[in-house]
């Protein structure tokens, strides 16, 4: 038979780091929301004479309130085009991250909760033991 040699403390600790990690990527997709924003911004349009009547936007993060002008040129165009496009791949990151920690956290949980059930149903059954039986069986006390 095969045993499970969980260490909860190891599993903490792993998560911990991937909770960090995940904060480092939030970080970094955050930065390159503001990045391409702000190369949109510095890109221009392509109409000679509108930089100083419009001012332009780049694009949007996720969850963040709509532009009250539409982006313009064809650099800040693309650029919102691609984070439209990546925005459901950059969601589904976030979310198989959190569900592979919280899995994880969870699975151990379940383990250790196995284990004090084990421990449970065995002094249990050694509290049914009658000692007084054992004394008459071959190889028992006198």
């Amino acid at each position: 038979m095969s045993a499970w040699d969980i260490k909860p403390q190891g599993v903490q600790g792993q998560l911990q780091v991937a909770g960090t990690h995940a904060g480092d990527l939030e970080k970094a997709l955050t930065a390159l929301v503001t990045t391409m924003s702000e190369a949109a911004t510095a890109a221009g349009t392509a109409v000679p004479g509108t930089e100083a009547s419009v001012p332009l936007q780049g694009p949007v993060p996720v969850g963040a309130a709509p532009l009250s002008q539409p982006t313009l040129g064809p650099v800040a165009s693309a650029l919102s085009q691609y984070l439209s496009v990546r925005q459901s791949d950059l969601k589904s990151m976030a979310e198989r991250i959190q569900a592979a920690v919280l899995g994880a956290a969870k699975a151990t949980n379940e383990y250790l909760a196995g284990d004090l059930d084990a421990a449970k149903h065995a002094q249990d059954a050694a509290k049914a033991v009658r000692l007084d039986l054992l004394k008459d069986a071959p190889g028992g006390r006198t």
